[in-house]
């Protein structure tokens, strides 16, 4: 790989903007009264400690992932969920109507739909048959203004991880970003690629708070890169894009490391007992590897057994129409009861046959 340097990836207008200063980044050290920012001094009347502005760089909860994540905070990046991330990394690096992005679908569909917002030319390297990369494919596509290439691994929606080694030859050949998205890495043996930080300036890993630790509602998406990049994207990001109850009941749950580990054992075991039941049901022709909290399978006429499940009000996702996904469904891992309600709901289509 050439020597990557970030100030030639990074937009013009964005080398030079100058970010906004809120009223809490214009001092430092200690206050007890604030009055600069315009705030209700009196609060609120359904939370009295909600009417000041959150911290807009989240420091205390940086801190505290960083801890679990043995990686410093100034290598942080907290967005509205990971789909903000996605969106400052486009317009931190990608110029609309003239650069262009990589993905290999099937994959995480607001890669595409970011993309275009901003609009930002797609190119597509769909997985070979066995849902890895098509490395030679990926090598004709780039070009001089190809700035980004998105790898979902664990990958949604076939659940498999991609292999290490081509994820390593991406990285080596490609002298743009390379995002892995790991939002699901919690669920799977593979080592997350944040331990490769420090050997490749031109990675960037997103992970989430919304699979493994259970808080989709609260809107939380980490992305992991070279201190370089994390200071661009956070002179694009919002003031106060992390709102003080996000912060502060994500700042609960890192110190509940334990119980969601637990968690995650139980989703693990439950998957493999869930891919078992379906091995042995006659109209699921093939039960796909999963290194993530889904299964995605191969059924018989899926847009029927999809329409059979809402009618009995079990939604799963239908994924027929997606590249290499044809008759197939995936399938979140649920509570027991919910696996025993949809393994019960199939064995009542099938006697329906």
């Amino acid at each position: 790989m050439k020597r990557f340097n970030i100030n030639e990836l990074t937009r013009e207008n964005i080398k030079n903007l100058a970010p906004y200063s809120s009223a809490r980044d214009e001092f430092s050290g200690k206050a007890s009264v604030f009055l600069d920012a315009n705030e209700n001094s009196l609060g609120s009347p359904l939370i009295k400690w909600y009417n000041r502005y959150p911290d807009p760089h989240q420091v205390i909860l940086k801190e505290a992932i960083g801890k679990i994540k043995n990686i410093g905070a100034d290598n942080i990046f907290l967005g509205n969920g990971s789909d903000e991330c996605i969106d400052v990394l486009y317009r931190s690096f990608c110029n609309p109507g003239k650069d262009n992005i990589i993905i290999c679908p099937p994959t995480y569909g607001m890669y595409e739909v970011s993309a275009h917002i901003n609009d930002i030319e797609v190119r597509e390297a769909p997985l070979l048959d066995d849902f890895q990369l098509n490395l030679a494919h990926i090598e004709n596509l780039i070009d001089a203004n190809t700035k980004i290439i998105w790898i979902c691994s664990p990958n949604n929606p076939t659940g498999n991880a991609i292999n290490r080694e081509d994820i390593e030859m991406t990285l080596n050949n490609f002298n743009g970003l390379v995002i892995v998205d790991e939002a699901y890495i919690n669920f799977s043996r593979q080592q997350s690629f944040i331990k490769e930080l420090i050997d490749y300036p031109n990675l960037v890993v997103l992970q989430t708070f919304s699979k493994a630790w259970g808080l989709a509602g609260l809107r939380l998406g980490m992305a992991f890169a070279d201190k370089a990049i994390i200071d661009i994207m956070s002179k694009v990001k919002p003031p106060y894009n992390i709102n003080q109850a996000t912060q502060d009941l994500a700042l609960k749950a890192v110190e509940e490391v334990g119980q969601v580990n637990d968690m995650i054992k139980e989703i693990v075991d439950m998957r493999g007992a869930l891919a078992e039941v379906f091995g042995r049901i006659p109209i699921i022709s093939k039960v796909y590897p999963s290194d993530a909290n889904f299964l995605l399978i191969k059924i018989d006429q899926a847009n029927k057994v999809y329409d059979y499940l809402v009618s009995k009000e079990i939604i799963v996702r239908n994924r027929s129409k997606v590249i290499l996904c044809e008759d197939c469904l995936r399938i979140t891992i649920g509570t027991e009861k919910e696996n025993t309600f949809l393994i019960d709901a199939l064995a009542s289509y099938m006697d329906s046959l």
